[in-house]
């Protein structure tokens, strides 16, 4: 997103560096992260940056929020979001590309290497406040995710499919609505997009620019 502050046009983005977590006991899946990440999300596509890690840059804070947690729901990776100014140009490469933003990625994901045994997601922000608060929701969304049982995590899938009312998902699956609704209330469905909503708040937030309307 552009932003203009002070006579400066800024550009700030959401850039996100993902390393993997145990590649010498499991061996090096960049390469299936990388297949199964959606390109055309990305203002910069995710490519491998060194070693075990991608790095992709994003301008919808609500894309960054949802590939995070994706991310983290399959395991085995350290999630670092950095939310600022990039210097521009910006390359057509995330590896070429520099400033506030990308120093913040990488403070971020050395905190979340960290974080093995909790959620291994750490957000930092040119609003540092902003960014941790961020995380906070992030960390506690992934947590409940976490524990979410597997008929739960079906019929939380095909909701967030698309514009799915419940009786489509309960004839798809064979089950009544009332165990649909019963599952989507177990698994917390209802208030995990809640708090998506607001990690994305916090993460445009996080970019701590603001526009300036002086005379």
């Amino acid at each position: 997103m552009c932003i203009e502050a002070q006579g400066w046009i800024l550009v700030v983005v959401i850039v996100m560096t993902i390393d993997q977590r145990g590649s010498r006991r499991v061996g090096d899946r960049v390469d299936e992260l990388l297949h199964d990440l959606d390109p055309g999300r990305a203002v910069r596509t995710f490519e491998r940056t060194v070693g075990d890690e991608v790095q992709g840059v994003y301008d919808d804070p609500a894309e960054a929020v949802d590939v995070a947690l994706r991310v983290l729901r399959t395991g085995g990776w350290s999630v670092g979001i950095g939310v600022g100014p990039v210097d521009e140009p910006l390359p057509a490469s995330a590896r070429a590309a520099g400033g506030p933003a990308f120093v913040l990625a990488r403070a971020a994901v050395e905190a979340a290497k960290s974080r093995a045994r909790t959620v291994p997601l750490a957000v930092r922000g040119f609003d540092d406040g902003a960014g941790r608060d961020a995380e906070a929701v992030l960390v506690l969304v992934a947590a409940v995710a976490a524990r979410r049982s597997e008929a739960g995590w079906v019929v939380a899938d095909a909701m967030s499919a698309g514009e799915v009312r419940q009786e489509v998902v309960a004839a798809s699956l064979g089950v009544s609505q009332q165990a649909v609704s019963q599952r989507l209330r177990t698994a917390l469905w209802t208030e995990e997009q809640a708090a998506r909503r607001a990690a994305a708040r916090l993460l445009a937030l996080a970019e701590g620019v603001r526009e300036d309307r002086g005379a």
